[in-house]
Formats: C-alpha cells, sequence, structure tokens
C-alpha cells in the first residue's frame, strides 16, 4: 500500500539531506515520540506502533528511513524534484501487502500528516535543532 502527502515548503535534496536526521525524527513528525539511540544512518525510534530500528539513506532526491524489523517492510521518503512541482516536497510511504486493519491504515495516513504538519510548522524557523539555519521563505506576490 502507498501513502502520499505534498507540502508547501521548497526545498533541495540537500536540505533534507542536512536536516532530516535520525536524531532530530521527533522535530519532524509527531507519530516518532522518542530517539533511542543515533548511530547517523541507523539507530533506534519509539514511535505510535512501538520500538523500532531505523534506517536512513541519502537518496538523489531526499531521504529514506525504514524500520527493517517491521513486519510490513515500512518505509518513507521524503524528498523534492518532481512534477508537477518540482519545488515542493514529497512525502512517500510504503507498506507491504494490499489489505490491512481499518485502525493500522488510519494510523499511517496520522503518520503521513504528522510528517506533512511537522515539516510546514519548523521548516521556516528558527527553532530546528543544532541551530541549523532555516531556508529563506519564499516571496510571493
Amino acid at each position: 500500500m502507498e501513502f502520499f502527502a505534498t507540502t508547501i515548503i521548497p526545498s533541495s535534496a540537500a536540505d533534507l539531506q542536512r536536516r532530516l536526521t535520525i536524531s532530530e525524527l521527533p522535530h519532524w513528525c509527531a507519530s516518532i515520540e522518542k530517539v533511542l539511540s543515533d548511530a547517523t544512518s541507523s539507530g533506534e525510534i519509539y514511535c505510535v506502533w512501538g520500538t523500532f530500528n531505523v534506517h536512513r539513506e541519502n537518496l538523489r532526491s531526499g531521504v529514506r528511513f525504514s524500520l527493517p524489523g517491521c513486519p510490513y517492510a515500512f518505509q518513507w521518503t521524503v524528498t523534492t524534484g518532481h512534477h508537477p512541482n518540482p519545488r515542493h516536497t514529497f512525502i512517500h510511504l510504503t507498506i507491504n501487502g494490499s489489505e490491512h486493519d481499518q485502525d493500522f491504515i488510519d494510523s499511517i495516513q496520522q503518520f503521513v500528516a504528522a510528517w506533512k504538519a511537522g515539516l510546514e510548522a519548523h521548516w521556516y524557523t528558527r527553532d530546528t535543532p543544532f541551530s541549523v539555519p532555516p531556508v529563506p521563505k519564499p516571496v510571493t506576490q
């Protein structure tokens, strides 16, 4: 199954790779409550479904996170540069299987919505961890 969201934030792949780290996952997504360990490309998180190992991988257009121990092959990407809005940022989540319990599907939809909300709430602010400079907000006319 696939789940999608599009944000209004313009970002570059380098911005996403620099800012979306394992240690900062709770900052960007409220469904991820705590990081238990972080070794840059792998770690352990506590999220809405419990405790999971997490892997992080840079992609040409952004970042992929996966939960290798999840029985549903749960993974999501945060990427940019895609049509029809190449300056917007996309959240794409997949799990294996074509049918799941509606409560689980609802929780995944909430997870994707939490990513969208977190990116839109924090991308332009200075409350990003480690004093990472925010991306300048575009000027609209």
